[in-house]
């Protein structure tokens, strides 16, 4: 999932998504592309709590470059409440704390 690339050409064919009615369906995806680059995230880190800046420094190696704590923070919220990730942010120390168990529930069709 090149997150980068995604919202590139997302961006550019815009007009043509929308005009063939599919636009806001391809949208779901940049959220799919969201969970699996934090899915890769928290594998790499090998622990449930993980610092919400290691997901900021992976959006911007990713080519995101005007991304803070507080937009990843948001897209990490997003994220737990359309049960793409099950776990809480801890805003006091600033991580995501995951489920020790299937913290990254399979994608349904919802």
């Amino acid at each position: 999932g090149n997150l980068k690339l995604l919202i590139r050409e997302l961006d550019r064919l815009e007009k043509t998504f929308i005009s063939w009615g599919i636009f806001l369906i391809l949208e779901k995806l940049k959220i799919i592309t969201y969970r699996n680059l934090f899915k890769k995230v928290s594998l790499l880190m090998k622990t449930h709590q993980i610092p919400v800046q290691a997901f900021t420094t992976a959006l911007k190696l990713m080519g995101i470059e005007d991304v803070d704590n507080d937009e990843t923070a948001c897209i990490i919220a997003n994220l737990i409440y359309e049960n793409k990730i099950k776990g809480y942010i801890s805003h006091q120390h600033q991580k995501l704390v995951v489920s020790k168990q299937n913290p990254f529930p399979p994608i349904s069709g919802s």
